[in-house]
């Protein structure tokens, strides 16, 4: 038990690969993605299609990332880690993982009180103002509903 401890102890608790904020990016999409209890396939193809877009991923790549992403957002107990390398990143950066964040959000057509909350915390956290975060949420909203409709 003193062993479990002492290594408990040892390991430094850092921001996940703070070099690589694609994985912090994924784990919060993951995360987000489930925060309401399920994650929906149209959610799942959102994370996927996101990740793919914006950091130019092939399919191998993409997936790896999510099973990291998952494994990552299984040991963490806040945002924190995967929110202080975010914020270290160019606004229109950071803007752009609210969009992200939205898409995933309005994937199901759906927007759950938990989901919206979660994307306002990690906003505040990485600094993205309440008014681009609300832009960003009527914006994709409406291509959603704008889907819907066709």
């Amino acid at each position: 038990m003193f062993e479990a401890l002492t290594r408990l102890f040892a390991k430094p608790e850092s921001p996940v690969d703070g070099n690589d904020p694609k994985l912090s990016v994924a784990a919060l999409l993951v995360h987000l993605a489930a925060v309401d209890g399920t994650m929906k396939d149209e959610e799942r193809r959102a994370i996927r299609g996101a990740l793919m877009d914006h950091y130019q991923l092939d399919e191998n790549a993409v997936e790896k990332l999510i099973r990291q992403a998952g494994q990552r957002d299984a040991e963490a107990v806040d945002f924190y880690r995967f929110t202080t390398g975010i914020v270290q990143l160019p606004m229109e950066d950071r803007i752009e993982i609210i969009r992200m964040m939205w898409t995933v959000v309005f994937a199901d057509r759906n927007n759950h009180e938990l989901e919206d909350n979660m994307v306002w915390r990690i906003a505040e956290l990485i600094g993205v103002s309440s008014r681009d975060r609300t832009v960003l949420r009527n914006q994709i909203r409406g291509r959603a509903e704008q889907a819907e409709d066709q």
